[in-house]
């Protein structure tokens, strides 16, 4: 079987992967479009915090986590280490001493059901500020061990090299899919027409305008996010948890380089605007300070701009196409990208390969 899979950012390299694993001949075809979301993201995996009122969401978020431990030792074994992942665990700030309480049992209530979240239990700000020292003073939080983060450029670029080392074939340009008698025959790139039998649209943002000739209206619209880099050098960053400033805040997470990212925008309606505005700045950086007035002291490194691929409501858009056999989608899966990417993907291997999905897709249905 010959599967074409468009799009190389998290989730097309993870069903890349997975389908050339399985035997598959595959062909991984990217343009390389400035914007793209795994590109830009800040990768944290703590979906238990979250309050998404959307039970098909969240059970697929959960998933999304419990399987990446997994995913990051089959890469280890392949040679691939360096994919910026460490479990670090988060710290959920509270407004107050109630709203401290109210997150710690409802992260208890659901850790039956995942344990893989681990430890839970509030800390003090004196405490917060040891674990995360750039914090306000008073910064009562909720400490979650499970959580992890991981850098999506080095994620996605480690799945692309395993599944190349398994038989595919990048292909660097802009894919236009090729349809005919009611189904996907692959894909014409620059002009020259590579068949498959089966395509996968793993094309985020820019789903839409890729699926639009086959006359197939999916909702999927960009949002912009700004992304804030920040380095403390010379301080050991490595293990500092994830900050998880509460409802409508922006997040922190730190990687080992002293770097710090912090973020990010929501720009409903920006279209493909890839620009570093004067408002995003002062918005991430209003947000930021006031929760850990200790950047102020660090050094600006860069702001990264990605194009969060959004559908008409928090599920991402994942399945099989009614009306177009041999087209799978694989989007929309907003600010969660970097969560639920790798996991979207795998899925949408094995469904473009004609084996039985392991979640229910009725509710993810792409058309919707």
């Amino acid at each position: 079987m010959r599967l074409i899979v468009v799009g190389s950012g998290i989730v097309g390299a993870s069903c890349a992967q997975a389908a050339s694993a399985a035997g598959c001949e595959v062909v991984l075809v990217d343009a390389t479009l400035p914007g793209r979301a795994t590109a830009a993201g800040a990768g944290i995996i703590c979906p238990w915090s979250s309050r998404v009122d959307d039970p098909a969401w969240y059970s697929f978020a959960c998933a999304a986590a419990r399987q990446y431990p997994e995913l990051i030792g089959r890469l280890a074994e392949l040679g691939e280490t360096d994919v910026g992942y460490r479990q670090v665990g988060a710290l959920a700030l509270a407004s107050s001493e109630e709203d401290q309480e109210r997150t710690r049992r409802l992260l208890l209530d659901r850790r039956t059901a995942a344990p893989e979240m681990g430890d839970v239990h509030n800390v003090s700000d004196e405490e917060a500020q040891r674990l995360f020292p750039p914090l306000r003073a008073g910064a009562n939080a909720v400490y979650i061990a499970g959580a992890a983060r991981v850098d999506g450029r080095l994620l996605a670029g480690a799945l692309a090299r395993v599944a190349v080392t398994q038989g595919a074939i990048l292909k660097a340009g802009q894919a236009r899919l090729a349809f005919r008698s009611g189904r996907a025959a692959g894909v014409t790139v620059d002009g020259e027409l590579i068949e498959g039998d089966a395509v996968v649209s793993a094309t985020g943002a820019w789903t839409g305008s890729f699926l639009q000739e086959a006359g197939l209206d999916v909702r999927v619209e960009a949002q912009r996010g700004q992304i804030m880099h920040i380095s403390l050098a010379p301080a050991d960053t490595g293990h500092w948890p994830v900050v998880l400033p509460g409802a409508g805040g922006h997040y922190m997470l730190a990687f080992d380089d002293s770097r710090i990212v912090a973020g990010a925008t929501r720009e409903t309606g920006s279209g493909f605007d890839y620009r570093v505005t004067p408002a995003g700045l002062a918005e991430i950086l209003g947000q930021a300070l006031a929760a850990a007035p200790g950047l102020a002291s660090g050094t600006y490194l860069e702001t990264r701009i990605g194009f969060r691929p959004m559908g008409p409501d928090i599920r991402p858009l994942l399945g099989p196409v009614a009306g177009l056999e041999g087209l799978v989608v694989a989007t929309g899966l907003g600010a969660s990208g970097l969560t639920m990417g790798p996991y979207a993907g795998a899925i949408a291997a094995q469904v473009a390969m004609g084996l039985p999905s392991p979640v229910d897709l009725a509710p993810f249905e792409p058309l919707r």
